[in-house]
């Protein structure tokens, strides 16, 4: 069916009359039928939306466009359409995009509107204000006159003219394509059709035709092919001119340029309208006369660190100078120090300090930036220049000006009153310097004045402000309210105190006396050729820059605690962890009951609109009630019993949701469902496990009491509700039961009446324990419990019953009244047989019936009787999963958390949520799940294991639905057991059936909204009768058998549905899966594209959104976003929209390019982003309306614009590793994000369950950046985005999402370094520098240590490490340490010492963790799972990631590189191979490790120090650490890692991988293709990169320099010759092997013995010339293993320089030797790292321990891994 073609119906009922066509195909529609209001559609029974549709129809008196037929059926936006050349299903889908959501916001309007038929005006204004706000402050930023003009009249026309440019709008945003990563350039487009639009509705004449005027682009895709191609076609090319991303970003434009071209009126003078595609912005114009850059250059350096956050290392710089000087005068306090005068003016320096960073910062500037000068930008280079000769200036005045204080002061000899003067002239100088610094402080302490300003867009403020920053469209305006401005204020000003006490009396202090004393340390004998005197300057430098750098690093740690301690007051303000399990749930269960009704039951909205203080206070009160049991709230939801039958609806319904993912069994479905009355129960029936041993607690205080007065006994019961209502549902049950059972008429069942008729009398007059003895309870009880259960047995014996209603009777009116009554008596109560002729004996032989087996309602009943009667255990097992028992303590605890109250399903907010899917698993194939590994593991025999009581549930529930043998699993239920396994995993259809239950409780919640108590009652009556009946077709025998009676998936409230419900949750939610491949997926017959169908036919809110190519011929390809779902009635997937794009979708980073072809056919105000290793909880998805609401609070002085949710990862229990993972993950998305959103105020957008407001995003460029490389970590580009743009993130921790995060080691390294290399290339964005100028100044803090700065400071402390460990290599070979040593002054040596441990500070890290834990799970809990941690080793791990981020991070800022890693979302069950290992930590860990452990040996030879055996381990233990946990950790944390016929294969197989030559191999094969590709970063780096990258090799020359002079060859000689001819040593070598390698070549295959031959003779010289050396010189044999320590580092350096120079060497001879000693180090560097790895491997039980330290949590839940790993399968 072509869909162009589609049927419309005409305006209001004319169709009726109309002649009869043949019948037409069905309309495919999205949600809403809008094409035919009169059809039956549940959505259609909202007057707002055929009000919406209405207003679109209203074409009346509108100019028709030319050329075209108009029809009756089209409306505005058809015009539009037709008049602009928009594509025919762009127009459809903005149709009903705005028809939903007019309708939903009309029916949000509070007071209702008088006429609902009609579309309010105020609706469609604020819509307009909102949607266009972007808009009109561009034209206002730009000095343009906006073309919306409206009136403020709300006549027909005018609301139809506010409908046409919101129409207008949405119409370009959906056919936009890339270009809505641009959105000014949007406005820009708008501006002129918008101006069209105006001339045609004001019937303007066309100066040049004479005609009425037309739009300049008009027809079929004009919009599209004359508009978005060209820009397009330009963003599309400079793409491809970035070589894929690895060009420097300096050399095209990104979307980010694209889009800033439109912040300045040159876009008006160069584009012009019709678009002048001669213009120098298109590629059409030569590369050397197009625009290039645009607002800002991205430069890849290091200095962008300081660049972005100048501000803070100026504080940093001049404190650690101000410091250093009141340091030096060694008073025990800085203040004493500051009498002196000349410490006073000493201080003045670093003014002149200050300058010269102000001109640091200057050159810098322009330095970077200056290819932003162009013709037209002529003043951004004056100011360059300007700035940079200003700041000199000050500098060389306050040079100037200091010199004349001092000159004065020693003319005079003292300090005089010209002296005075001149420091006073010195001050004023300061003052008019740091004037703009205090302007700046003002205006921080009146933010409000600071954010008018800043929106002024009046030229004169932008003449005021040129000096400062460069006039940008965003970051203005982003100051907070006085009430954040002071909490953050405060916290930062705690932190930088403890930071700046600790660092003057810790760090710097203490280096002053051995700084002094090495200074005057006279006559050091070098044991080298020292070339710089003999002053210990070098020394000196070496003492002070690890201490330099940890001071300039240790600001993260001090965050890191102050944070922790922040956030947890936080978390317990919030109430977070009040109910940390299910023990305490029991206590506060009733209160949870109203708790859950006050919270998710919407109330009745009064007619004020607006939340009076009254209603506010009432609420606040109400939940304190709550929160903490004051008024027994209780007894409201029973009398009330509609209000409890609700809350059993909800519970019930959750229970039921547990049960289908199988947490629960059966049996505790049962002990957990809150039943609905029946029976004449006069309480409401709380859930088993809340009454067991209840009763009988009731009857030993009764035995006990037995003479007490009735009112005693019943206080005493009545002080635990709970025995309360066990106590009268027991008494209710039974009277039910006696009377059921005993045939109704007879005079037994006459008896039984009357029996309780006289208990109740005596209870009224509260005689009861006067006129019975509590005594014989027990016995009754005994036989009444022997009687439920006879009755529960499927063959019931009639003769037992009766025997046992016989001892009951003898019981009742023998033993049981204190009063002994005759027979006579007992006839004349009518307590026995009137007729004598009954014998007692044959009493109840006839009058006993027993209800069939059918009735398995009763059954069900009886065995929650039997329960109550009987149960003596606690369960507090109950559930036994873990899982389970979090979810249900979590939800219980966030009830009681505040959140806003829940409106009427119909009053809500409505939302989407989008996924983005590229080719991740669907759901787990057959054949996947049975493969096993080499150890003969299967993933699902790996899943039964950790998940064994899930398995469990899930065997029993399919033995429910039929299946009668477990064998039949994979024949019968197949697809059940795919999906079981898949909902385990991180698959697609795991996220899907959690995103459906927004649908599905959406759906319950419109139920409950317009259902009348009637409904409520009777249907909670018919569930319960219904629900046991599901599935007793399958049962055994007699109802009885416990599992028989459980309610089916299609049970709960969905079968008490009217049908109006699905239509009422489809028009407020939407799930939009993007996935990108979908239509290739399904040519290929891929099986993913019919899991996806099977998706799609299963969740009726889902759709699919994918781009489909079509092939022209002569290699003409079309692309366009289509929109699928599946029709029921058709029965078939169908197309619903299908929207021609430019051109191939991915130009940048391939998510966000992914999510934004998608968003256009999201729908509703909100847009929640969730990633495809996520899920979520029906429990959780029940408060989204409650989420949705905090849009309308005010955070601050803002309404948010994204709400941040937590999430809860659920691949922790996996292995230790990813509990490792998800705890460090754990808090970082709980407490980090709690302290970034309050108090900080700079929470961004980390993560994805964050719910975006959809129609702020739309206009201000989506929810995430695309530009390639520098946006690969997408995401958080939307806060930064968000931050500028004057949004308001908060984060709200009532509501959870799953997420899933990595579990293998190397997937998790993959994972960091993505991470790592993404904040890498954030360091150099425009967004972060833009961030660091535009923020406040402690709002710039915040930002900086909780993004790039902790990246930057886990590279600062492993260069901590590096330059202590070479300084301390240095103190001791040249010579240093040994004169400090032997010199008296020996605090030096303590100083050095104390340095070490600033290194392990480090371990404050771990804080946050133990601190969200202990919030959330307990003290004692949080510091035992810490101590466990250890015990599994995860300060290896922590060390091992460190290593990775500092490595990536490091790398991307020097060399960029960064590109995205797909991680895999599998098991990690497998073996990893050693050469596997080796190619992915060589570089990042390996080497490094091998580096500081050859300092670290050969300081141990070399130092004086390290004689003393403790010194030395004091002070490399850490350092031993970090190289052993480097080295260690792939292979500790690989399955099998140490079994020892692995380790022998994996060396093989390295050897292998070493030697392999091929051509076209890959990099996996063999080591040169890798080794070429590990070099890729060295060919697309900067000069500079280069020179760096040599520099640092450089250093690797050092250890034969150092070494060279402490051989006995040497004998004590300095000299330089020693160390020249050191080197004729190094060419020798280098000379044998190269001969060697020749002679192998030559002769090798050939002429073998020649080659033997040359080996020989280089072997007998070798031998000979050492020989000669230990005989005639004072070479002795240990100087040959020193020797290797100095030659082979610097061969070392040699192979990185050479790769460095690859470009001049890889032509000449030179290289082929590069390349074969490279291999050679490779072969070493391998060996050694194998070597512990062996030995461990060799060793007995290492094996085993190893195992158990991976899997140690899932041992705890019984996993037998051992013999998982050794493949001996038991079942």
């Amino acid at each position: 069916m072509n869909l162009r073609q589609r049927q419309y119906p005409t305006r209001g009922g004319d169709g009726l009359h109309a002649p009869p066509a043949p019948p037409p195909m069905p309309v495919i529609y999205n949600i809403i039928p809008i094409h035919d209001l009169l059809a039956e559609h549940p959505s259609l029974r909202y007057p707002e939306v055929r009000a919406a549709a209405a207003a679109l129809r209203d074409v009346t008196d509108l100019r028709k466009p030319p050329f075209v037929a108009w029809g009756s059926h089209m409306d505005l936006l058809d015009w539009l359409g037709i008049f602009f050349g928009f594509q025919n299903d762009n127009v459809r889908n903005q149709r009903e995009h705005l028809v939903l959501h007019f309708a939903n916001a009309q029916m949000r309007l509070q007071p209702p509107p008088a006429s609902p038929g009609v579309l309010e005006t105020s609706v469609l204004r604020r819509f307009r204000r909102k949607l266009l706000r972007n808009y009109a402050s561009w034209c206002s930023f730009l000095g343009r006159k906006s073309q919306i003009s409206v009136s403020s009249r709300r006549d027909q026309k005018s609301l139809r003219r506010e409908l046409l440019y919101v129409s207008l709008y949405l119409l370009i945003w959906g056919e936009s394509a890339n270009l809505r990563f641009a959105p000014e350039c949007i406005c820009y487009i708008y501006h002129h059709m918008a101006m069209e639009l105006n001339y045609v509705l004001d019937d303007k004449i066309d100066e040049n035709t004479g005609r009425p005027f037309l739009p300049s682009n008009s027809g079929d895709c004009a919009f599209l092919k004359c508009v978005v191609m060209p820009i397009y076609q330009t963003i599309k090319t400079e793409v491809e001119s970035s070589r894929n991303g690895t060009a420097p970003h300096s050399a095209w434009r990104n979307y980010d340029d694209i889009n800033e071209y439109f912040w300045s009126n040159r876009c008006f003078k160069s584009l012009k309208w019709p678009i002048d595609y001669g213009s120098n912005f298109f590629v059409t114009v030569s590369k050397g006369k197009r625009v290039g850059k645009t607002g800002f250059v991205e430069q890849r350096t290091f200095w962008n660190i300081f660049r972005s956050f100048d501000k803070l290392w100026v504080m940093l710089i001049l404190f650690l100078q101000a410091a250093a000087i009141v340091a030096w005068t060694r008073t025990d306090y800085p203040w004493q120090a500051l009498d002196s005068r000349d410490i006073q003016v000493e201080l003045l320096t670093v003014f002149i300090t200050w300058g010269g960073l102000r001109f640091l910062q200057s050159l810098l500037d322009a330095g970077t930036q200056y290819s932003l000068v162009s013709r037209e930008t002529m003043l951004l280079g004056v100011r360059m220049v300007l700035k940079s000769v200003v700041a000199l200036t000050w500098t060389v005045v306050f040079g100037v000006l200091y010199g004349r204080i001092w000159s004065q002061k020693n003319a005079d000899g003292r300090w005089s009153y010209e002296a005075n003067q001149r420091i006073i002239a010195f001050l004023k100088a300061v003052l008019v310097f740091i004037m703009p610094e205090l302007l700046s402080i003002v205006l921080f302490v009146l933010p409000w004045i600071r954010n008018w300003i800043e929106e002024l867009d009046w030229p004169i403020v932008y003449m005021l402000t040129w000096w400062f920053h460069s006039r940008i469209f965003v970051g203005r305006a982003l100051r907070e309210g006085l009430v954040n401005n002071f909490k953050y204020t405060v916290f930062w000003i705690l932190v930088l105190l403890s930071k700046f006490s600790f660092s003057y009396f810790l760090q710097i202090k203490p280096l002053v006396a051995p700084t002094k004393a090495l200074l005057n340390m006279k006559k050091v004998d070098y044991n080298w050729h020292e070339f710089f005197g003999s002053t210990n300057r070098v020394s000196v430098v070496l003492l002070w820059v690890p201490v330099i750098l940890i001071y300039l690093m240790d600001l993260q740690i001090w965050y890191s605690i102050f944070s922790s301690i922040v956030g947890a007051v936080i978390g317990l303000f919030s109430h977070l962890g009040e109910i940390r399990n299910i023990g305490q749930l029991r206590l506060r269960f009733q209160f949870f009951a109203s708790a859950m009704q006050f919270n998710l039951m919407p109330e009745e909205q009064l007619l004020s609109p607006k939340a009076t203080l009254v209603k506010k206070l009432r609420d606040a009160i109400r939940r304190l009630k709550l929160r903490y049991g004051l008024g027994l709230a209780y007894n409201k939801i029973e009398s009330s019993q509609v209000e409890a039958t609700r809350f059993a609806l909800l519970w019930n319904e959750i229970m039921l949701t547990f049960r289908e993912e199988d947490l629960i069994s059966d049996r505790e479905f049962e002990l957990l469902e809150l039943q609905p009355n029946c029976w004449d129960i006069r309480v409401i029936r709380w859930p088993c496990i809340l009454l067991c041993n209840e009763l009988l607690l009731a009857l030993s205080q009764a035995t006990e009491l037995a003479d007490a007065p009735d009112r005693w006994l019943w206080l005493k019961i009545c002080k635990n509700e709970y025995t309360r209502c066990a106590v009268i549902e027991a008494y209710d049950s039974i009277k039910y039961l006696l009377l059921a059972v005993v045939k109704y008429g007879t005079e037994e069942n006459a008896i039984v009446t009357t029996f309780f008729t006289e208990i109740e009398n005596y209870m009224q007059i509260g005689k009861f324990t006067e006129a019975y003895r509590m005594t014989v309870l027990p016995k009754m009880h005994a036989n009444l419990i022997s009687l439920v259960e006879l009755m529960m047995k499927p063959e019931k014996d009639l003769s037992k019953a009766v025997n046992i209603l016989q001892a009951l009777y003898e019981l009742s009116v023998r033993e049981f009244p204190r009063v002994k009554r005759s027979i006579s008596q007992l006839r004349q109560e009518g307590l026995a047989p009137r007729s004598s002729a009954t014998d007692e004996g044959l009493l109840f032989e006839n009058a006993v019936k027993f209800p069939g087996a059918e009735d398995a309602f009763f059954y069900r009943q009886l065995r929650r009787l039997h329960t109550i009667l009987s149960s003596r255990d606690s369960m507090h097992n109950v559930p036994v999963n873990i899982e389970a028992r979090r979810r249900i303590a979590f939800f219980g605890n966030s009830l009681f958390m505040n959140m806003p109250r829940a409106p009427y399903v119909e009053k809500m907010l409505a939302f989407s949520v989008l996924t983005p899917y590229y080719d991740e698993e669907v759901v787990f194939s057959k054949e996947m799940l049975r493969k096993e590994n080499e150890d003969g593991v299967s993933i699902l025999f790996y899943l039964q294991k950790i998940y064994a009581d899930e398995w469990n549930n899930f065997m029993e529930r399919m033995r429910r639905e039929g299946m009668e043998d477990d064998d039949d699993i994979w024949s019968k239920k197949a697809r059940d057991l795919r999906l079981w396994a898949s909902y385990r995993g991180q698959t697609l259809s795991r996220t899907v059936r959690g995103m459906m239950y927004y649908y599905r409780a959406l759906k319950m919640f419109a139920f409950l909204d317009s259902a009348s108590e009637m409904d409520i009652r009777m249907g909670s009556q018919e569930l319960a009768s219904h629900g046991s009946l599901s599935h007793n077709s399958y049962s055994d025998g007699p109802g009885p058998a416990s599992s028989k009676t459980l309610p089916s998936a299609e049970s709960g409230v969905s079968l008490l549905f009217k049908g109006h419900e699905c239509g009422s949750a489809l028009m407020k939610f939407t799930y939009v899966v993007t996935c990108q491949v979908y239509g290739q997926q399904k040519a290929k017959g891929d099986s993913r594209a019919e899991e996806i169908l099977y998706l799609l036919k299963n969740n009726e809110a889902l759709r699919v959104a994918y781009v489909d190519e079509v092939h022209l011929g002569r290699d003409e390809v079309e692309y366009y976003s289509v929109l699928v779902k599946y029709d029921q009635q058709m029965q078939r997937e169908v197309e619903i929209y299908r929207i021609r794009l430019p051109g191939p979708l991915k130009l940048g980073e391939g998510k966000p390019e992914n999510q934004n072809h998608a968003i256009i056919f999201t729908r509703g105000d909100a847009v929640q982003t969730i990633d495809m290793n996520q899920d979520n909880y029906f429990e959780e998805a029940l408060k989204m309306r409650n989420l949705l609401e905090e849009f309308n609070n005010y955070y601050g002085i803002r309404k948010p614009t994204i709400l941040g949710v937590r999430e809860n990862i659920f691949s922790g229990s996996v292995s230790s590793l990813a509990s490792f993972m998800s705890a460090q993950e754990t808090s970082f998305v709980t407490l980090g994000q709690r302290v970034l959103a309050n108090p900080l105020k700079v929470r961004m957008h980390y993560g994805h369950p964050d719910v975006f407001d959809r129609f702020w995003f739309l206009p201000r460029g989506g929810i995430s950046k695309a530009s390639k490389v520098i946006n690969i970590s997408e995401d958080i580009f939307a806060g930064f985005n968000c931050t500028l743009r004057g949004g308001n993130v908060t984060h709200h921790e009532y509501i959870q999402v799953a997420k899933g995060k990595d579990v293998g080691l190397n997937q998790v390294s993959i994972f960091e370094a993505k991470v790592a290399s993404g904040n890498g290339e954030q360091a150099l964005s425009r967004d972060v520098y833009r961030l660091g100028h535009r923020l406040d100044f402690f709002r710039m803090l915040s930002f900086f240590y909780t993004s790039l700065g902790h990246y930057f400071n886990s590279l600062m402390v492993i260069i901590t490490v590096y330059t202590f460990l070479w300084g301390r290599l240095y103190l001791a070979l040249s010579g240093v340490e040994k004169a400090v040593k032997n010199s008296t002054n020996n605090k030096a040596l303590s100083t050095l010492l104390n340095q070490q441990f600033l290194v392990q500070f480090g371990l404050f890290t771990a804080l946050p963790m133990i601190v969200e834990n202990s919030l959330e799970h307990g003290f004692l809990p949080a510091v035992w799972d810490f101590l466990t941690m250890q015990l599994q080793l995860a300060s290896l791990f922590y060390t091992f990631s460190l290593g990775t981020r500092a490595h990536f991070f490091g790398r991307t800022i020097l060399h960029g590189g960064a590109k995205y890693r797909a991680t895999g979302r599998g098991f990690v069950v497998q073996h990893k191979s050693f050469s596997e290992n080796y190619r992915l930590y060589s570089r990042s860990h390996f080497v490094k490790a091998i580096e500081l452990g050859v300092i670290l040996i050969v300081y141990a030879f070399h130092s004086p120090m390290a004689e003393d055996t403790f010194v030395y381990i004091a002070m490399s233990i850490t350092s031993w650490f970090l190289v052993v946990s480097w080295i260690m950790s792939p292979f500790v944390f690989n399955p099998s890692g140490f079994d020892w016929l692995k380790t022998v294969y994996d060396f093989d197989d390295f050897i292998d991988w070493i030697w392999f030559r091929g051509v076209f191999t890959k990099a996996d094969q063999s080591w040169e293709t890798w080794w070429y590709e590990e070099q890729d970063h060295l060919r697309t780096t900067g000069l500079w990169g280069k020179l760096l990258e040599i520099i640092l090799d450089l250093r690797f020359f050092f250890f034969q320099y150092g070494i060279v002079y402490q051989l006995g060859i040497a004998g004590g000689s300095t000299s330089i010759v020693v160390y020249l001819l050191s080197w004729i040593v190094m060419v020798v070598v280098v000379a044998i092997y190269i001969t060697i390698a020749y002679a192998q070549n030559k002769y090798a295959a050939k002429d073998h013995i020649y080659y033997r031959l040359v080996q020989l003779l280089v072997i007998v010289l070798v031998v000979l010339v050492i020989v000669l050396l230990l005989e005639f010189t004072k070479f002795d044999f240990f100087d040959l293993v020193t020797s290797l320590l100095a030659f082979i580092p610097t061969g070392w350096g040699m192979i990185l320089i050479a790769q460095v120079l690859r470009p001049f060497l890889q032509s000449t001879l030179v290289w082929d030797t590069v390349v074969s000693l490279a291999r050679l180090y490779e072969l070493l560097f391998g060996v050694i790292v194998m070597a512990p790895m062996a030995l461990l491997s060799w060793l007995p039980g290492f094996q085993s321990m190893q195992t158990r330290i991976l899997f140690n949590q899932a041992f705890s839940r019984g996993l037998q891994i051992s013999r998982i790993l050794t493949g001996k399968k038991s079942n």
